[in-house]
Order: C-alpha cells, then structure tokens, then sequence
C-alpha cells in the first residue's frame, strides 16, 4: 500500500482513504492513529539515527535572488489559495513574518501584503509579536497557515503578521519580510520556526539544511532543505561544533594575516549569519582590521579603498577548529561603480559569552555551508 502525503491529507492510494491531518501532529503518529504503521514500518524500516520515512520526505532547494551581493531571498507562498512574498532566508533570527494588510507603516504600502481574509486555512491569534533586528524592526500579531517553501507545504506553521513596520530600511528593501533559520530559543513569542515544522512534519529526509551564495551578482544562489549537494564545494567538509544553540554560533580561534593575529588572538565567539551582509565585529578589532587593510574613513562614516590596491591586499585568515579559512581581498573589498569599499563593519553584539563576531555574507560567499541541527554543527567547505 502506497501511502503519500499531499495537500495536508494522509492519502491511502489503494482504497482512497482521506484523514484530515491533525495540527503538530507528526507522520508517524498519523500512521499509527490509522493503524497503518506497523505495515508501513515492515515494508520500509524506520531508521532511527536520522529519523525519517525516506520515500516519503526528499531534500527541497529554494532558489535565492542576489540583489547586488547585500541580501539574498526567496519566494515563499502563504494560504490557500497561494499569496507569494519574497523572503530573506535569515539563520540569524529564527521567525518567520510578512507584512500584513492591516499594518499602516510606509513600508507594507510597496511591499505584497498578507490578507488572512483571503484564505481558508488561515486561523488568527491574540499573540502580539515584536522582532527587532541590526537594521529595521517589526511589530504585529501571529497567526497559522500552511507555508509553501521550495517543493515543501510546511502546514500549521506560525508566522508574524505586521502591524507595524517603523523606518526606512524595510520601505527601501526589496523582499517583504524575513523566514528565520536560527533556534527555537531565539523566536519572539515562542514561534515554532519553519525548518522545525518542517523536520517535525517529516517533510525532509535530514535534520539539516545547507546554504550556497553567489557572487558578483551572480543567480544560482539556494537553500537546499534536507540535504547536500556535493558538487557545490570541493575537498572536505569541516564540521565545526556549536557554542550555542541561539543563534548558529561557533568559536573562532583567531583572525591572522600571514600567520600573525590581528584579531580574536586568545579566541572569540562568531555566528554564521545569511541575514548580514557584510562581515561584523566589535569595533575596536575592526578598526585594527581597517588599517591593516589600508581602509580609510570618508566624510560618509565609509571605509574606503583604493581599487587599484586590491591584488596587493593580505589574505585574512579565519582559524576555526583548528582549520584555517581564508578570506582573500577580492571577497572582502565591495566593489561597484562608486568605487571600492571594505565588507568589515563595526557592530556590538553582547551576549553572556562576549561580543559576537558575525561571519556574514562576505565571509559565507567563499564556502558551501551546512547547518546540522540534529547534531548541532556548522559545517563549511571551499567552493568548487
């Protein structure tokens, strides 16, 4: 008996058996509740190591648009019938939210809008949320309705609807609103994350996604949900324990040009952040970076280089776990039509374990990144 999963209803294709799925409810204990899982457990053993149906669930990549090597989003759709938002695949914040149609801000009026309204499987809550970010914030309330990512229906998941969207940067940024990647423990109002639902769910065959990023403006950027693709980095994958189960944090253990430590010398704690695009720091650090990198502050707050300078500019080199990752200059100097700027930004984010490094898009354009929740590491290896 084949046994498929669509469209939010256990279909049993032999006798066409339709069984409303219930709400948090996994597909292993839907079997059960059918009486159909030990039949199905006979026929396709269950493997407990990584936890899935593996005909049923199958890695699903989600195509990125480069907008100009600053963000990276996908479209996403929400309700039924569909409406599609542009997203920010962010795993440095761990909620998913949209504008919403009862939001008055400047920055929902040129940006698609969810209409609960407009969609049958759409149910409201009384919980309000409130999401700050480096850059930009958001106020509103939660609701559920199935999510579409890639290939996959996430049903039931959680999500922000704003009221309230206050300054320039959201009304100025080409996605509407931002899927979170990180933990749990960091969504605003207790917000299940949408990769969460989606492993819960079993809609993917691994407790992982993995993340590449093109340069230059270049498409082919994805998250590839469930899975690797080997063909995107070469060598090895170095995988790289967790410091945290926050954010995607890890430990670097020093930042060097040719082989002297000019940052991080005695260790420091990073996140490995799609949602930043350039690469952050405490500012004291950063500023030691700046002028070993020859970059100068302009009337503007900008620190500037000299174009011509780039082929002669050291490699840093990011030590972690004992593997060193280098960032050469041609990753690190932004350069467009004004001139040549630095990638490296001054930014304080304390925590209990220090100020936090933040290997944003600068950094991650150099390698494929894996992000294995089941066994809480990072993982990165050199581009092909």
């Amino acid at each position: 008996m084949k046994i498929l999963l669509l469209l939010g209803l256990v279909v049993l294709s032999e006798c066409m058996v339709k069984v409303p799925l219930r709400k948090g409810e996994s597909l292993r204990s839907r079997l059960n509740r059918l009486g159909l899982l030990g039949d199905y457990l006979d026929k396709h053993p269950y493997n407990p190591a990584t936890k899935y149906f593996p005909e049923l669930a199958q890695a699903s990549g989600e195509p990125l648009q480069n907008y100009m090597d600053i963000e990276y989003f996908g479209t996403i759709s929400i309700g039924t019938p569909a409406q599609e938002f542009t997203v920010i695949f962010d795993t440095g914040s761990s909620n998913l939210w949209v504008p919403s149609v009862y939001c008055s801000s400047q920055a929902c009026t040129n940006h698609h809008m969810f209409n609960p309204q407009q969609s049958s499987t759409f149910q409201a809550t009384n919980t309000p949320v409130s999401i700050q970010y480096g850059t930009g914030s958001m106020t509103g309330f939660l609701g559920y309705d199935t999510v579409q990512v890639g290939n996959i229906a996430v049903t039931n998941q959680i999500f922000g609807l704003s009221q309230s969207e206050p300054g320039s940067f959201l009304y100025y940024s080409p996605f509407d609103g931002i899927l979170g990647l990180a933990f749990p423990s960091l969504a605003s109002s207790q917000a299940t994350p949408v990769f969460d639902n989606m492993w819960n769910q079993g809609l993917i065959p691994q407790d992982l996604f993995s993340v590449y990023l093109s340069s230059g403006g270049q498409s082919g950027s994805f998250v590839l949900f469930g899975g690797v693709d080997t063909s995107y980095y070469s060598g090895n994958l170095n995988w790289i324990p967790l410091t945290a189960e926050t954010y995607w944090q890890i430990t670097v253990d020093s930042i060097s040009i040719n082989g002297q430590a000019i940052a991080c010398s005695g260790s420091c704690q990073a996140i490995v952040d799609t949602g930043t695009s350039l690469l952050a720091g405490p500012s004291n650090p950063i500023a030691d970076i700046q002028y070993y990198i020859g970059a100068s502050q302009n009337s503007n707050g900008q620190y500037v280089i000299n174009c011509n300078s780039i082929s002669s500019m050291p490699t840093i080199v990011f030590t972690i776990n004992g593997i060193q990752f280098p960032l050469p200059a041609s990753a690190y100097v932004r350069q467009n039509q004004g001139g040549c700027t630095s990638g490296f930004q001054a930014m304080n984010l304390p925590t209990n374990s220090g100020d936090l490094w933040i290997l944003g898009d600068v950094f991650i354009r150099e390698y494929y990144v894996v992000f294995d929740r089941a066994n809480n590491y990072v993982a990165m290896a050199p581009l092909a």
